[in-house]
């Protein structure tokens, strides 16, 4: 599985994020990641359905929706997802998986589950028959620029082992939060293959996204 750097809209200049999502695009990430979160499941209120599809209108990377959401399904049906997309629901949610799986899969994008840090792999192995991508959180989901909590990154060698051995290896992991090239170049021999980059990785304040951006993609290739 090729790596992919995946863009966190969280962290960008959101006072004029049509300019920086033009500079994710002419420095070649493979996907903006956008939150959607419901101060619910998570403490936060992010982006929205409205947003994305503005998003839409200037740019054609495509998107790695990550919804943060108690009840997600009709925040999924007002979106524009495309073929090519990612779109992740927690397998914390409240509401039917497989429904939403289903409904995310006939706009032929990619389902992804999400997993809290204390959730296990085994908690979810009923649905991943119909998982194209595990979403790890690394941190307390909420808030961007939050630490990584200690020893989550083992996890994912224990979800790649996981899902070798049940026979899932076209499963892909994804990792979130504070994301750095040293840890992220570690999770990619751990089994990784995308990466959010936020704060911690490709927007940070000492360097500019044309340099931070392909520092990131040569560590994880």
């Amino acid at each position: 599985m090729s790596p992919k750097l995946s863009a966190s809209l969280m962290c960008a200049n959101l006072v004029n994020l049509e300019h920086d999502i033009q500079l994710l695009e002419e420095n070649r990430v493979d996907y903006l990641h956008i939150d959607i979160m419901d101060a619910i499941f998570v403490p936060n209120l992010t982006f929205g359905p409205d947003v994305v599809n503005s998003i839409r209108k200037i740019t054609n990377l495509p998107l790695d929706i990550h919804l943060l959401m108690e009840h997600p399904r009709v925040v999924i049906r007002s979106m524009d997802i495309r073929e090519g997309d990612i779109v992740s629901i927690h397998s914390e949610c409240k509401e039917s998986i497989m429904e939403n799986a289903a409904f995310i899969k006939q706009k032929k994008a990619l389902f992804g589950l999400a997993l809290n840090p204390d959730t296990s792999i085994e908690e979810v192995k009923k649905y991943l028959p119909y998982v194209d991508v595990i979403l790890l959180m690394l941190i307390v989901p909420g808030f961007a620029g939050s630490s990584m909590i200690h020893g989550i990154m083992e996890k994912v060698r224990e979800t790649r082992q996981y899902l070798d051995q049940h026979r899932h290896t076209n499963i892909e992991i994804c990792v979130d939060g504070s994301v750095s090239c040293e840890r992220a170049r570690y999770m990619r021999d751990l089994g990784a293959s995308i990466f959010v980059g936020g704060t911690a990785g490709i927007f940070r304040k000492d360097m500019p996204l044309s340099e931070t951006i392909p520092t990131f993609i040569k560590s994880i290739t």
